[in-house]
């Protein structure tokens, strides 16, 4: 039988907390969430410092209408890659319960506790997408490609640190949207409910990638930012389509371009703050990663 170490029993004690606390809380958003009110026109769906062509010259020439849209359609999108990502985080982790030997683990029974609440978050966000009635755009090819490629390939830290940093900006586009005066109601719960739980999935990722990025040399810590950056990329990518501007009846080739633009500097902002300090923590940003995050995601240092 495997020895344990101090720091080994420190983490089943912290990790139990957790499953203790779920269990002793779950949140269920059949409930928690008011699914009978109606959106009214005073309600806001995406928040002003998320939506991409607020504050441009573009969005002053939208109609009333057409603003509404590219909010609803914009707000849909998001949390349609936020589920798209959720189930690939799943699959992951039924890869990675498979492979543990003791399915009697803290760790192992707070990963099925993971896909339980994510596959919950699954349901609430396509439930808010079709109150919405917006039909979101599917990921293109490409991100099915290296979705498949990550979720098949990457080893298990790198994989943790994937779902991490996705986790990581979810958290701050909630806490920008509750911050939204007058945002949709049924939008403002699905977003504590989901912030309460992705903090305890935040918490045990950081228990868990504790150990690898303690003791990592300069290569594997480049590895590491260079992984935080691209997924968080790669999410970002998702949020602002072509057809959306299509769908508003505007014409895509003037409006996307700014628009894409506009959600990249926005998102430098506003949502890289919890990231960068985590890649920070373990002295993930040198002379070669910096770069890859100016390039990609606009990080300013």
């Amino acid at each position: 039988m495997k020895k344990t170490t101090p720091d080994d029993d420190l983490f089943e004690q912290k990790v139990e907390r957790l499953i203790k606390i779920s269990n002793d809380n779950p949140l269920l958003p059949e409930s928690f969430v008011p699914w009978d009110t109606e959106l009214q026109d005073h309600h806001r769906l995406m928040p002003d410092s998320l939506l991409s062509l607020y504050g441009t010259t573009y969005f002053d020439e939208l109609t009333p209408l057409q603003k509404r849209e590219l909010s609803r359609a914009e707000i849909a999108q998001v949390m349609y890659s936020y589920a798209w990502s959720e189930e690939l985080a799943c699959l992951f982790f039924c890869r990675y319960v498979s492979s543990l030997k003791d399915i009697t683990s803290a760790k192992c029974r707070y990963v099925l506790k993971e896909i339980e609440e994510e596959t919950r978050h699954m349901q609430m966000f396509s439930m808010a997408i079709t109150k919405l009635g917006v039909k979101p755009l599917p990921p293109r090819r490409i991100h099915r490609f290296f979705a498949w490629m990550a979720t098949t390939v990457l080893p298990s830290d790198m994989m943790f640190m994937s779902v991490l940093a996705i986790e990581l900006v979810t958290d701050v586009y909630g806490d920008e949207l509750r911050s939204q005066e007058d945002i949709f109601p049924v939008l403002a719960k699905i977003s504590q409910l989901h912030n309460i739980e992705e903090g305890r999935h935040i918490h045990f990722a950081e228990l868990l990638l504790k150990k690898y990025v303690e003791k990592t040399g300069l290569i594997k810590r480049s590895i590491y930012s260079i992984i935080v950056c691209l997924n968080i990329y790669f999410m970002r990518t998702m949020y602002v389509r072509k057809e959306i501007f299509k769908n508003i009846g505007v014409d895509p080739k003037k409006y996307y371009k700014p628009a894409y633009a506009g959600l990249k500097y926005k998102f430098s902002q506003h949502c890289l703050k919890r990231a960068t300090k985590f890649v920070d923590s373990f002295n993930g940003f040198n002379w070669f990663t910096r770069p890859f995050w100016k390039l990609f995601l606009g990080t300013k240092f």
